[in-house]
């Protein structure tokens, strides 16, 4: 959402606007909100202190006036107060003489926003590769919980001296920098339903309302329908409201369920109206770690960002060219009608045994894992888990010029969610009901095929993935180094990614090895 330095205690601390971004007089401070017409930055002033906001668009307003406005210190008081509390995704900067400088992240985060410092400035950018050159190696912490796919929100990234900045947040910067965790967000319970529930018109209504929140009803706007139920879900609903309005993309996966992908996506687009345009990526003709791959080509990646990395890029490049500028997603769908603890058990961190250890996990990790729940973020509006994937998702977009709009993340969607008894819930029958409620078949509402990328993860790690490996371990790698990958272990497993031998269940997570040894070694050299 903005790109950041900020330098405290500056001989010339007054902002001035240049239009597209905000700096001091002395040029040691400057902030770069996003350009996009789904965001708007203000700032104002009381002589003294200054507020500067960066903010998404809500709807039924006009853009705001990006001029630093000159106020009394209550009305001062009174404007951060209200921005505090903002509903869509906002970031707020404070200044003031003599004072360490502030920024405060907003609870409905859409795009992620991370920190470093030299001492000096604190820098701050959307697009972590920004922040390569104060990185000062790698965290053991957080790259052993991706290797094991148990990732943590926190303030820590796969690199010491690069913080994530997460929901509610602020951080304080005066020469070093201080984050602090809000309170915990109070979440609800299940409940009985009224014997009179209408739960598919309040989850209609609710989803309207998410919607509406920023004005997002443009011809610019494109839907991700990947023929599943949440994006489903959305995209129809939206069809409803404006027929005719609004084109639609996907990444066409492999496997068995290639062909049900697409004639569900045929039937969704023919049971309500769309626009004609109608983009098909085909993932398994863009694969990830084939020779036309970011990462195998050494480019600096955020390693955050989209495991499937080329697919997607090649998506949002497509969506870009064709004059999109914003994309409405059915992420957050798993989460908002996820099971409970207490209906659906399952073992954290502090549970891991030997057994779930991969094998190519060097000998450092067990230890270290001992600690992964340490410093995590307090439970948030949004699930964690979903803030993380919007994480992955956002960079890609940003760095094409679009937009992400994620309905099922917001705040009255969750909170939705996790009133509903287990009934709905369980199998995502919330979402299941309401496509049945527009006709469509069992082909849609109860598929027989799972759609996945787990076939073009196979196809990548079986004909891309020893070559690189090989590679990797002939030449060497910092997670060997830090006794974080054990090449023994990964050497044993790079031998079974053939065709006969492959088995999903076993060999799947070893892309995240390559992700992060291509991510690092590019970052940090």
């Amino acid at each position: 959402m903005l790109r950041l330095q900020l330098t405290p205690y500056s001989e010339n601390p007054t902002w001035h606007c240049s239009g597209a971004c905000y700096s001091t007089l002395d040029t040691r401070s400057r902030i770069e909100p996003f350009d996009h017409p789904m965001v708007e930055h203000l700032a104002a002033t009381d002589g003294r202190r200054t507020l500067l906001v960066v903010r998404e668009r809500v709807a039924d307003r006009a853009v705001c006036d990006p001029e630093v406005r000159d106020l009394t210190p209550a009305e001062y008081d009174q404007a951060r107060d209200a921005v505090t509390g903002w509903p869509t995704d906002v970031v707020l900067v404070e200044t003031e003489p003599d004072r360490p400088v502030r920024v405060t992240a907003g609870s409905a985060r859409t795009t992620p926003l991370y920190l470093a410092t030299d001492g000096t400035a604190l820098v701050g950018s959307w697009d972590m590769a920004d922040l390569r050159a104060h990185a000062t190696g790698l965290n053991p912490k957080e790259v052993s919980r991706l290797l094991i796919y148990r990732p943590r929100y926190s303030t820590e990234t796969l690199y010491r001296g690069v913080h994530r900045f997460t929901e509610r947040a602020t951080a304080h910067f005066g020469g070093h920098l201080w984050i602090t965790y809000p309170d915990p967000a109070l979440h609800r319970t299940p409940r009985d339903l009224a014997p009179d529930a209408d739960v598919l018109g309040a989850f209609i209504s609710t989803m309207d309302t998410a919607m509406d929140r920023r004005p997002w009803a443009e011809e610019t706007t494109l839907f991700h329908l990947t023929g599943g139920f949440d994006s489903g879900t959305v995209a129809t609903r939206a069809a409803e409201r404006y027929p005719g309005r609004f084109p639609t993309a996907t990444l066409l996966i492999g496997g068995p369920g290639r062909e049900q992908q697409i004639r569900r996506r045929a039937e969704i687009r023919d049971r309500v109206r769309f626009a004609d345009s109608d983009l098909v990526v085909d993932a398994m003709r863009c694969l990830p770690l084939s020779p036309d791959c970011p990462w195998v080509n050494g480019r600096v990646v955020n390693p955050t960002e989209e495991p499937l990395h080329r697919p997607f890029v090649e998506m949002a490049r497509s969506i870009a060219a064709a004059g999109a500028r914003t994309v409405v997603t059915g992420l957050g769908g798993d989460e908002m009608v996820a099971l409970t603890q207490e209906e659906e058990p399952h073992k954290g961190l502090g549970e891991i045994t030997d057994a779930q250890i991969l094998s190519w996990v060097g000998p450092r990790v067990p230890s270290v894992l001992e600690f992964a729940d340490d410093g995590i973020a307090p439970p948030a509006l949004i699930n964690s888990m979903t803030l993380l994937t919007l994480e992955t998702t956002a960079p890609v977009l940003l760095k094409h010029g679009l937009w992400p709009v994620h309905p099922f993340a917001d705040p009255d969607m969750v909170a939705l969610g996790e009133q509903l008894p287990f009934a709905w819930r369980e199998l995502k029958q919330l979402q299941r009901r309401r496509l049945a409620t527009l006709g469509m078949s069992d082909d849609v509402v109860y598929p027989v095929e799972r759609e996945s990328f787990a076939e073009v993860v196979e196809y990548a790690l079986t004909t891309y993935a020893p070559k690189l490996f090989a590679r990797m371990l002939a030449e060497g790698s910092v997670l060997f180094d830090e006794g974080l990958v054990d090449p023994d272990g990964l050497r044993t497993a790079v031998d079974r990614l053939t065709p006969g031998r492959y088995v999903e269940e076993r060999d799947a997570k070893i892309l995240e090895v390559l992700s992060l040894h291509l991510s690092a070694t590019a970052f940090l050299h």
